[in-house]
């Protein structure tokens, strides 16, 4: 699986969004439960839009899904926001999501909406 970094080299989130492809094509992306019911939304709106660079990389990494590993490394590229969300729980929702989607061992699609 081709990686958008490299592992050796720690970064911080806001550095790691610029390597990160843009998403200016998109409106938002729904994070999908295996029944295809929408769990969340992340806009391309301020405030979200990093969430949702994040969310879409890993998807387009990982099949148009975020799976146990995809998640361990969205939680590796939020860097010091990760720290920050096990400090203060629901803080940051769509860290949390990450935390648990990486212990667990589902799959969750996402599903892009165009600009």
């Amino acid at each position: 699986m081709r990686q958008l970094f490299s592992p050796c080299i720690a970064m911080n989130f806001a550095d790691r969004l610029k390597q990160l492809p843009s998403v200016s094509h998109l409106a938002a992306l729904h994070l999908l439960a295996t029944d295809g019911q929408v769990l969340a939304t992340l806009e391309n709106k301020p405030g979200q839009a990093g969430s949702l660079a994040v969310y879409a990389a890993l998807a387009a990494l990982y099949g148009g899904r975020i799976t146990p590993a995809a998640a361990q490394l969205g939680l590796e590229w939020y860097a010091e926001h990760t720290q920050d969300a096990l400090a203060h729980p629901a803080k940051h929702p769509n860290i949390d999501r990450l935390l648990a989607w990486s212990e667990g061992s589902e799959c969750y699609a996402v599903q892009t909406i165009a600009a």
